[in-house]
């Protein structure tokens, strides 16, 4: 097997044959990283072929497929903590080994402990050429907005920190509030997370930002608010959500004029995170609601475009349409080909590690649901798919609180609080 050593934890190689997988614990491994895509080659043994021989070898297996071109932060933080997790050597390949060495000299570079000197000192010593890493480097310290994913794996939901990294102003986006359906218990892991962050990072909160009233989770905007005092904000349709479940909850009391809110945003508003211009753009489709947040060169997109191996959102919620969805993310599809583009969720095909970040060209050529197609193929696509899909587990859980900015109901006499569920409401049973 070659193999190229890069320190006492990490060894880089080509790709193995499926009997150099099962080996790899005599030679000392106690885990492995495949950063390589399948279908590159007909003869690679691909991603269920190696997992499925590393636990035979009894050495852990951690999958992140990707290019060099499509690398993002995300990718690098999810070979570090593989590495961390194995508990003693590792061996990481993609086709040469070069994409595993560019992801952890990265790591490297990001945590402050290479330049891109050193990095070229490296490559040199190893006998690779690490300039395509040390060109990303370059250009990942010049982006505009700072983005900080946190994936929450209950939900498959990403709630993002964006910072301006001049003046340490930051908003954050979509974040979960902890509920466990069966006990009914609630907590605020996934909110105190990102509030350690922003302390640790010396970032002061301008923004707390919904891109629509999710299904899947409750929202911790309230929550945040209470601990940040920062404003709260949405987009102006989630009134007619309001309206929309209302009738649902029999809820008469409930205000629909969004007042929950501390700013409706309308398309095309625009506002500031720190010194960095920001714009919002509607994108109904998934939900009536859906805006999209473009903050510097990033877009924070919600649930329209997943990541390109994930497709696109469903469209078949009250209010939501394949057909909308289609104009929505053509429009997203109309920013420069660089522009960033975060996902609201990512599902993990394959078992790979999450990944949340793609650029505007990518999509255009890669993603699973829309390349090659137009607007009939799609919401052919769509539609069908769709009709596979049960409702989400949290839906009816989810809305009452979040159509109210992620305020829980008020304690009833006894100091409980209560959500109500409607029985018979929605279509899609899981029989």
């Amino acid at each position: 097997m070659n193999m190229i050593r890069v320190n006492d934890v990490l060894t880089v190689g080509h790709q193995p044959s499926i009997s150099e997988v099962r080996s790899l614990a005599g030679h000392g491994f106690a885990g492995m990283i495949n950063a390589r895509p399948d279908g590159e080659e007909t003869s690679q043994p691909g991603n269920a072929a190696e997992r499925e021989a590393a636990g035979q070898a009894d050495v852990s297996y951690t999958f992140i497929p990707l290019t060099m071109p499509t690398i993002t932060e995300a990718d690098v933080r999810a070979f570090q903590a593989a590495m961390a997790d194995a508990g003693g050597p590792v061996f990481a390949h993609c086709k040469t080994g070069m994409r595993a060495v560019t992801l952890y000299v990265l790591g490297e570079a990001l945590d402050g402990r290479m330049s891109s000197v050193d990095i070229a000192a490296l490559g040199l010593k190893l006998g690779l050429d690490l300039s395509a890493a040390s060109r990303w480097f370059e250009a990942h310290r010049q982006l505009r907005p700072d983005v900080k994913g946190f994936f929450d794996p209950r939900t498959g939901s990403v709630q993002y920190v964006v910072s301006d990294p001049d003046t340490r102003k930051c908003a954050i986006i979509d974040p979960v509030l902890d509920f466990d359906e069966k006990s009914g218990a609630t907590t605020t892991r996934n909110a105190d997370a990102i509030l350690a962050y922003v302390a640790e990072s010396g970032l002061t909160v301008e923004w707390i930002l919904d891109t629509h009233p999710h299904a899947d989770h409750l929202s911790a905007a309230q929550y945040l608010k209470e601990k940040t005092g920062a404003p709260t904000a949405i987009g102006a349709p989630v009134t007619d959500v309001q309206r929309l479940w209302r009738g649902i909850y029999n809820w008469p009391e409930l205000r629909v004029d969004g007042s929950q809110w501390d700013r409706l945003f309308s398309d095309g508003d625009t506002f500031k995170v720190g010194s960095i211009a920001a714009r919002v753009m509607f994108s109904p489709g998934h939900t009536l609601a859906s805006i999209t947040y473009v903050i510097g060169n990033a877009a924070f997109v919600h649930d329209t475009v997943f990541m390109p191996d994930s497709g696109t959102a469903r469209a078949d919620f009250p209010g939501g349409g394949a057909r909308i969805l289609w104009k929505s993310i053509q429009g997203i599809l109309e920013l420069p080909d660089e522009t960033r583009l975060f996902t609201g969720h990512d599902y993990q095909p394959g078992g790979r590690e999450p990944k949340w970040e793609s650029t505007v060209g990518e999509q255009k050529r890669a993603n699973a649901h829309l390349a090659g197609l137009d607007e009939d193929g799609f919401a052919g696509l769509r539609v069908a798919r769709d009709r596979t899909l049960p409702m989400p587990k949290l839906i009816l859980h989810a809305l009452q609180v979040n159509i109210q900015a992620g305020r829980l109901p008020e304690p009833e006499a006894n100091g409980m609080r209560y959500l109500k569920f409607p029985l018979d409401a929605l279509q899609g049973a899981a029989w």
